[in-house]
């Protein structure tokens, strides 16, 4: 058992955390990424997993509460996942009053804009990623969730797939509620609402939605999660608009329980729609 659990140990990939200086946001910003084992021996490329935490957590959320380094060396050394850095970013806090969150532009936090023009190419530099639309996806929980879908959907030319779990990919009924008026809290809620992921498969033209079928999509949702109903609403349009995406509905609620064993499935979700 005890030369077992060495063997094991030496597989096991690691989390560095590690910062980019955003002169669009104006500060720092600070991420952990997963590199897999062997990372530091070896120069090739690899495939990139970009995972993104929800409303009131920031990068440290998958590492400490979704114990993402266990379940991603688990898939690389059972073969279910490939060797690829998972890389996760700050785009929050727990002070949502009075901390930016949320992955899109708004006033005062452009945050899309710093993830697409510095972000990316510099991370991917950095860390040996093979910088294209067929060795890169997105995933995350609830904000992230509707982070990730809305990326793909603005930028569908930049993933290969995307995994939402318990995704918040709209705000028109205050779902999260409005925050405070004009504090951060009711920004992200606004910037959810104006890039509503259900409106944009509405409004999409016959082009956009040619495009759309360039993605892998993967929506997981618990039955009794509060934002069940928004992941339902999007599959159906999805389906009416002959964009082709796979639902899963199992047992649970918005909590770390669901998400721990969404990411179990995400991963081999990412590593089977990338480029061979």
């Amino acid at each position: 058992m005890l030369l077992l659990a060495v063997g094991l140990s030496t597989q096991a990939g690691r989390i560095k955390t590690d910062t980019i200086e955003s002169k669009v946001l104006g500060e720092k910003v600070v991420y952990n990424i997963y590199l897999p084992n062997g990372f530091e021996r070896s120069t090739k490329q690899y495939p990139v997993v970009y995972l993104l935490h929800g409303l009131t957590d920031d990068y440290r959320a998958w590492r400490d509460r979704g114990r993402m380094q266990d379940v991603a060396d688990e898939l690389i050394e059972s073969g279910e996942a490939c060797e690829m850095i998972i890389v996760m970013p700050n785009a929050g806090g727990p002070d949502t009053h009075n901390t930016w969150n949320g992955y899109f532009n708004m006033p005062g936090w452009n945050y899309e804009d710093f993830f697409f023009q510095e972000f990316v190419p510099a991370v991917e530099k950095k860390y040996r990623g093979v910088g294209d639309k067929g060795h890169r996806a997105v995933m995350g929980l609830s904000m992230g969730g509707g982070g990730s879908t809305v990326y793909c959907q603005r930028h569908p030319d930049m993933f290969s797939s995307c995994y939402a779990m318990s995704a918040w990919l709209d705000n028109q009924d205050d779902n999260v509620g409005p925050g405070n008026e004009k504090d951060k809290r009711y920004y992200v809620c606004e910037a959810v609402k104006r890039h509503s992921a259900l409106r944009f498969v509405e409004q999409a033209d016959e082009e956009t939605k040619k495009q759309l079928r360039t993605v892998k999509w993967f929506f997981d949702c618990g039955d009794d999660d509060f934002l069940f109903d928004l992941t339902v609403r999007l599959h159906q349009l999805m389906r009416e608009a002959r964009i082709k995406d796979e639902l899963r509905v199992r047992n649970g609620v918005h909590n770390w329980e669901y998400w721990h064993e969404s990411l179990r499935m995400a991963l081999p979700f990412a590593s089977r729609n990338f480029e061979k």
